[in-house]
């Protein structure tokens, strides 16, 4: 993957790091994101299935327990990868979806039960990180 140097002075991009095994129990093994969330749980691609998964079936308050938990893990692992808490997060990164997904069901959770300053925080700070999974994920 090639980085480009950010000539504006701002933030350089953040890229999770690829967790293969969680891949594979999901698509080979066919395992529920339950499951791979159980057995790793900073993989926020679980959580966020979990998330949608619950909101498809009207339970609100799940999807937004699911959300948050997979939207704090990947804030753990952005820290990690060396994230300052602003700056890029390319959706065009496999490894960075389940974050930004989980912010996503995060915003439309909180949204449903009312609360607006969350669902606006959660929104922008999508946005913010990239433009590219706010215009996927906003529908």
């Amino acid at each position: 993957m090639t980085t480009h140097k950010n000539l504006l002075g701002g933030s350089d991009p953040t890229y999770l790091p690829e967790n293969e095994e969680a891949y594979r129990l999901l698509g080979e093994e066919s395992q529920p994101p339950g499951e791979v969330a159980a057995k790793h749980p900073t993989f926020s691609l679980a959580w966020a299935m979990l998330a949608d998964d619950a909101f498809e079936a009207g339970r609100v308050v799940e999807s937004y327990a699911y959300a948050r938990t997979g939207y704090h893990r990947g804030l753990d692992s952005l820290r990690r990868a060396g994230w300052k808490g602003h700056g890029p997060v390319p959706w065009d990164h496999r490894a960075n979806r389940g974050f930004l997904r989980c912010l996503a069901a995060l915003a439309r959770a909180a949204g449903e039960i009312d609360e607006k300053d969350e669902t606006e925080r959660c929104w922008q700070f999508l946005k913010d990180s990239s433009a590219e999974a706010y215009t996927e994920l906003k529908r």
